[in-house]
């Protein structure tokens, strides 16, 4: 479920990234309040997947996700043109947040109390 709830709070980054480009400044008050609304579910996302996702993991998929969605929107907005070379740069940032979950998938094993290798159990290095 973590990992559901940090997409979802990097699609509120996204979100929130694009309202303050829109607010210019915060000074246009329906975008300023979209950008207020969801910066605060984006960081409490971020903050309820940090208790089971490690957050150097967390950040780099959150910031990742928002990132990814932000071009994209500015893109599909006309705000912001694509070019071969972003497209592919914006597949290798999809590709290390997918690389990132499943490097933490095979190892969510440590989390449930195991000991990680070469570590003896009883703490002694």
């Amino acid at each position: 479920m973590a990992w559901v709830i940090l997409v979802g709070s990097g699609i509120f980054e996204a979100v929130w990234a694009t309202a303050l480009g829109d607010s210019r400044g915060l000074s246009r008050p329906l975008p300023a309040i979209v950008f207020g609304v969801a910066l605060i579910v984006s960081m409490w996302g971020l903050s309820r997947a940090l208790r089971e996702i490690p957050l150097g993991t967390a950040y780099a998929v959150w910031t990742g996700i928002g990132a990814v969605l932000t071009v994209a929107i500015a893109a599909a907005r006309g705000v912001e043109e694509l070019s071969v070379l972003k497209v592919v740069f914006l597949c290798g940032v999809v590709g290390a947040v997918v690389g990132l979950r499943v490097v933490e998938r095979k190892s969510a094993g440590y989390h449930e109390g195991s000991q990680p290798m070469n570590v003896p159990a009883n703490g002694d290095a």
